[in-house]
C-alpha cells in the first residue's frame, strides 16, 4: 500500500455511477415489487453500503477508510435501464473513488441477482467514476 502518512486530512467525495440493462418486464417488475426474492432496491442499496464499507476488503492495495457518508439513488429511463448512483464521503488522508465504485458495482450485481430468475441476459455496465473532490490532485469531473 502506499505510505500516506505524510498527507493532510480533508474532505473528500467521489461519485460512481453503473446501471444494469434488462428487458421492459423486468423493470418492471422491479419498480411493482414483483421479484421473489424481495425488494430489489431496499437490497441492492444496503449490499451497496457494505461493499463501500468493506472494499479495503475486497480491492488489496486500498486502505481500510471511516466513512462518513454513502449516498445510493436508483432512477430509470421507464423503459430498461437502471441507473445506480452512489456518493460517498469521507473526511481523510486518501480518496474514496474506489468506495464509490465497488459499492455501484455491488448494487448492480445485487440487481442481477435478485432478477436473475426472470432473466439471466441482463447487462451491468458501464460502472464509472463521475467525479471526485478533495486531495493532493484536486477535483475531477467526467
Amino acid at each position: 500500500m502506499v505510505d500516506i502518512s505524510g498527507k493532510e486530512s480533508t474532505v473528500r467525495t467521489a461519485v460512481a455511477v453503473s446501471k444494469v440493462t434488462m428487458n421492459p418486464s423486468t423493470l418492471e417488475a422491479i419498480r411493482e415489487g414483483r421479484i421473489g426474492k424481495g425488494d430489489v432496491l431496499a437490497v441492492a442499496q444496503i449490499a451497496g453500503i457494505q461493499g463501500a464499507k468493506k472494499t479495503s476488503d475486497w480491492i488489496p492495495m486500498c486502505h481500510p477508510l471511516a466513512l462518513t457518508g454513502v449516498d445510493i439513488r436508483f432512477h430509470d429511463n421507464g423503459v430498461d435501464e437502471l441507473q445506480i448512483e452512489v456518493t460517498v464521503k469521507t473526511e481523510g488522508k486518501t480518496g474514496v473513488e474506489m468506495e464509490a465504485l465497488t459499492a455501484a458495482s455491488a448494487a448492480a450485481l445485487t440487481i442481477y441477482d435478485m432478477c436473475k430468475a426472470m432473466q439471466k441476459d441482463m447487462i451491468i455496465g458501464p460502472t464509472m467514476l463521475n467525479s471526485k473532490s478533495g486531495g493532493k490532485n484536486g477535483d475531477f469531473s467526467r
